[in-house]
């Protein structure tokens, strides 16, 4: 079906390779909301910027009222440096496209210009171009800025590449599918002193060191088995030098679940297991702990029709058995609109080099055609585009 895109394709790819040298931090995105904007205006789209920051909405509608569509693409960069050396590599330092933004906005933008060449149906399609995605929530600050308010939607949907899987095959699941990402900082506090006299002085690195022990028993000991979650201790830090115990130790790390029972046992079992570390070490400890973001819980019947779309389209589809433990703030999406969240392969190219955050990870231009074609046959099924 996407080979009828070729004409597409091509101009798409430039422009994936474009944004990829060009790349943007969460919530500075210009360059690349302006080009965003440029092109669905193009193709006569209705064009909405500045929302919830740097965000772009291009409405298409050329028909009746009738059902609205949703498509969401992130397009925010990470901040490390980038290994590889494409021909289109990034131009700015410690900055770049290390989870495939720039393809899932080129598709978008691909999808946008063939939906637009296509005859008239009624009902409309937003096409949603989100900034900060990477542990900044530009989806709910899209959100708090009137999105669904502004451009009603009966269902969202997000397109996120997937090394893991066979390169255009697509996979998604009712119910949850990406974790809850939660971060917790715990400080440490003694009094400090010589190293050569800690009976003198209470001593925060025992103290953390007992600790971290403690947090990695949490999983297995306190939350029920049929439940899931991740504790991962991933930063420690305090003192300066060998002879000194300092006067506080530092502890971070996140928290991954998939409801909120095991995310509430968990929060409360970190700041018991704190308390008592504290009063053993006559240390005080003080614990921070950030619910940044929320479960993804794709809606059943949303899901269902993505994988009907999937087969429409001729793509290789299955039903995910398990979520991921990685999150998304897509999950703001939907808890505001019934929508689903879909991997879309993508495979290793050369290994571990392809995963998603390694420093030589680039995008696959062979899924741009695909993706196309499922945005095309969604919008076939949800708002009654004629696809062919």
């Amino acid at each position: 079906m996407y080979q009828r895109f070729a004409d597409i394709i091509d101009a798409v790819t430039a422009i994936r390779h474009d944004i990829h040298a060009h790349p943007e931090l969460a919530f500075a995105e210009h360059r690349t909301a302006a080009l965003v904007a440029e092109q669905l205006a193009a193709v006569g789209l209705r064009v909405t910027t500045g929302i919830g920051g740097t965000g772009v909405v291009g409405t298409l509608t050329h028909g009746r009222p009738g059902p609205a569509l949703g498509l969401r693409a992130d397009m925010d960069a990470l901040p490390f440096h980038e290994e590889g050396s494409p021909a289109y590599a990034s131009k700015t330092a410690g900055v770049f496209h290390g989870c495939g933004h720039d393809g899932h906005t080129a598709i978008l933008i691909g999808a946008a210009r063939h939906l637009a060449s296509l005859p008239p149906f009624d009902g409309a399609i937003h096409f949603i171009f989100q900034p900060a995605e990477e542990g900044h929530a530009g989806a709910r600050a899209m959100i708090e800025d009137g999105l669904f308010e502004r451009f009603p939607c009966d269902y969202v949907y997000a397109l996120h590449n997937w090394p893991d899987l066979p390169a255009g095959e697509l996979q998604t699941r009712p119910g949850p599918i990406m974790a809850a990402a939660d971060k917790f900082e715990i400080a440490i506090h003694g009094k400090g002193g010589h190293a050569a006299q800690p009976h003198t002085t209470p001593d925060a690195v025992l103290a953390a060191a007992q600790l971290v022990t403690q947090l990695n028993t949490i999983v297995a000991r306190r939350v029920p088995p049929t439940r899931s979650a991740v504790l991962s201790v991933t930063q420690m830090a305090g003192g300066l030098t060998h002879n000194v115990i300092p006067a506080e130790v530092r502890l971070v790390g996140t928290v991954r679940t998939f409801d909120a029972q095991a995310q509430e046992i968990v929060e409360a079992a970190i700041r018991s297991m704190a308390e008592g570390i504290g009063i053993a070490s006559d240390t005080r400890v003080e614990v921070t702990y950030t619910r940044y973001y929320p479960a993804t819980i794709n809606d059943p019947g949303a899901a269902a029709i993505a994988l009907a779309a999937a087969a429409d389209a001729g793509l290789s589809h299955a039903e995910a058995p398990d979520p991921a433990f990685t999150s998304e703030d897509f999950s703001f999406m939907l808890q505001a609109c019934p929508g689903a969240y879909v991997w879309l392969g993508q495979a290793r190219t050369e290994g571990e080099n392809a995963a998603l955050h390694h420093p030589r990870y680039d995008f696959n231009d062979a899924i741009i055609g695909p993706g196309m074609a499922w945005i095309t046959a969604l919008a076939a099924r949800v708002v009654g585009v004629v696809a062919d």
